[in-house]
């Protein structure tokens, strides 16, 4: 059983490689960085990273989610927090509660500050998800699929848009 402590000099810092997760690259002002903490712990039902963020840049597209809950603790950086039709200013040390819900909850962290920003992303990882992009109008179906042929996790992964929306019965 692994130790359930790790130092954050200890989390190695990884970046988005497209064929795992997602299709395409993304955006330049955009900056995929994060380091995994959970599994090195043994957690079981919340996941924890290390997230870093370039100045200027933003880790993720605006976005709310219907199943999972987030909490981030800011270590460094002076940021933004943009918020359902809200933004707030971060600095070290504040904590931000991102609950279930829709556009009233979508959240993005900016990073408006002239130093790499650092904060701790708590969520809990429920084997179902949905989220909403409000700004480009998409949503992403999530679901934990067991393990594959090769014994790796699989999972189901859809990024739509609502008038992508089908008939029940269509094709039947």
């Amino acid at each position: 059983m692994p130790s359930p402590i790790i130092k954050l000099a200890d989390v190695l810092i990884q970046t988005l490689d497209p064929a795992q997760e997602s299709k395409g690259t993304p955006p330049d002002d955009f900056d995929v960085r994060w380091g995994e903490i959970a599994s090195r712990i043994d957690a079981r039902k919340l996941g924890y990273n290390l997230t870093v963020v370039a100045p200027g840049k933003r880790n993720c597209p605006f976005h709310s989610h219907r199943n999972d809950e987030e909490m981030f603790f800011v270590l460094e950086g002076s940021d933004e927090l943009r918020f359902g039709d809200a933004r707030y200013p971060l600095k070290s040390v504040d904590i931000i509660a991102c609950p279930t819900g829709g556009a009233d909850t979508a959240h993005q962290i900016n990073n408006t500050g002239s130093v790499e920003m650092r904060y701790l992303a708590v969520s809990t990882m429920e084997p179902v998800e949905v989220c909403e992009y409000p700004d480009s109008g998409k949503f992403g179906a999530f679901a934990d699929g067991g393990t594959g042929d090769n014994g790796k996790p699989t999972r189901f992964r859809y990024i739509g848009r609502h008038q992508d929306n089908r008939n029940y019965w269509e094709g039947e």
